[in-house]
């Protein structure tokens, strides 16, 4: 027997999506019981490790704005570095949370309710994380963020609108916009629930203003699902898009390693490997911190390793595509940059690369082990590591040794670099850490949908 009496027979019926016997009031006091008390020992914990990180980024950044970018290890020919490795990274992580919640919505696919909401707000703060580097990888960003968007202005200076950087500027930032809006209206049912248990008048008002004077009537919920529906609509094109336009940055070049017409679905199932496999990472954390074993369940994670374990094999095959292309192709560069990168002085960083994204997954071929907590875990954290060595491969080796010999150097990242990188994590946690602080990290009534009615009359409605 499982929840309110429901059975559940393996094979037969699909496995619950909450269990424990939960009733509608227990979803409203689980979810809000992190905003209603004192932060505890753990989250402190993991804020402090998140502040000495960004205090890190904040060290690095400032050294080379005040400086000059000659402190990092950007040189000729290699221009991009870590900058817009990291970028790409980013973006990448924030890929799961529009696939979760637009697609899978548009899909009925119920195992999204437990984890959409903490997916979408992963988005929110993965493209503020990535927004950071291409910004500062100009140099004067106080004066060249003044020209990338292009408006009307007096000197006719205009960006060049042929260039996918500046396709990057569009994509980015609509998916970004869509991204934000489509997460909070999404949170204005449950910002209403949490209004209402209020008992601090500061929280009341700040919680009353945002939920936008919800009540919950017929009408609101006409209203809010019809707007849920264009949102996820209008995400859902977003998701393909956003990753492909950033691939148009290697592959509409003539740089060999980079001109390749299989970067556009190769960068959009990597950014959905990544993007599940911090999923993964932050839904394991949530779990165990504010227990929520009973909303995120083995059932889905079990269905997200899946879906790791489906795109590393895309990432592996796509990998193998780009040496029978260049070895297809005839072209002499294009062969040497493969051998390159599998068999010259960066082969550490390939084969990094290979063993995270392509041999850790294949694990999750046993249920045994895609059910395993530790397990899963320490793959979603090495699936992270090899996708940020994948995007470094492709900027650090198709650039490090160009078509002339006598213009070939070496890459070494700085200090400044490493202490960017990794202070982006901490920027990016700091962030999550204050939403699960603040706001509902389960989307409280789409939990409800999917929980069998209840037998008591007593319990709370959605």
């Amino acid at each position: 027997m499982q929840d309110n009496d429901t059975v559940f027979i393996p094979g037969v019926t699909p496995a619950p999506l909450v269990t424990g016997g939960k009733t509608y009031a227990d979803v409203n006091n689980d979810v809000s019981a992190p905003l209603e008390s004192f932060p505890t020992q753990k989250w402190w914990i993991c804020m402090g490790a998140a502040l000495v990180f960004l205090a890190i980024w904040a060290f690095s950044v400032g050294s080379f704005v005040l400086i000059g970018q000659g402190v990092l290890g950007i040189n000729q020919p290699s221009g991009w570095g870590t900058d817009i490795t990291n970028f790409v990274f980013w973006v990448g992580i924030g890929h799961a949370g529009t696939l979760i919640s637009a697609v899978l919505f548009l899909f009925r696919q119920k195992w999204r309710t437990a984890i959409n909401r903490s997916a979408e707000a992963m988005t929110i703060f993965a493209v503020i994380t990535a927004l950071t580097f291409p910004l500062l990888h100009t140099g004067r960003p106080w004066y060249a963020a003044f020209w990338l968007l292009p408006y009307p202005n007096q000197r006719q200076l205009w960006v060049n609108f042929r260039s996918p950087l500046l396709w990057d500027v569009f994509a980015v930032s609509t998916y970004f916009t869509i991204s934000a809006v489509f997460w909070y209206v999404g949170l204005i049912p449950d910002l209403a629930s949490v209004r209402d248990r209020a008992k601090n008048g500061i929280r009341k008002f700040i919680y009353t203003v945002l939920s936008m004077g919800w009540r919950g009537s017929n009408k609101a919920w006409n209203h809010y699902e019809m707007a849920y529906m264009i949102l996820a609509a209008l995400s859902t094109p977003l998701v393909l898009s956003v990753h492909t336009i950033v691939s148009f940055d290697f592959a509409t070049s003539v740089i060999p390693g980079w001109h390749t017409t299989i970067f556009p679905p190769y960068f959009v199932a990597g950014a959905i490997f990544s993007g599940f496999a911090m999923v993964i990472t932050l839904s394991v954390i949530m779990r165990e911190m504010f227990n929520l074993k009973h909303y995120i369940t083995m059932n889905h994670l079990d269905k997200i390793n899946t879906v790791i374990m489906t795109t590393g094999l895309i990432v592996g095959y796509a990998y193998a595509c780009e040496f029978f292309i260049a070895w297809y192709s005839g072209s002499a560069f294009e062969k040497y940059v493969f051998i390159n990168r599998a068999f010259g002085p960066y082969a550490w960083a390939y084969w990094t690369m290979v063993s995270c994204n392509v041999l850790v997954p294949q694990i999750f071929w046993s249920k045994k082990f895609r059910r395993n907590i530790p397990i899963m875990f320490a793959v979603s954290l090495f699936v992270n590591i090899g996708m940020w060595f994948e995007r470094y491969v492709i900027v650090v080796t198709s650039l490090h040794r160009d078509f002339l010999p006598s213009s070939w150097a070496m890459y070494t990242p700085t200090w400044y670099d490493w202490g960017w990188t990794a202070g982006s994590f901490g920027l990016f946690f700091m962030l999550f850490l204050l939403f699960v602080r603040f706001l509902p990290t389960i989307a409280m009534s789409e939990v409800k949908s999917v929980m069998p009615v209840p037998k008591a009359s007593g319990s709370a409605a959605r």
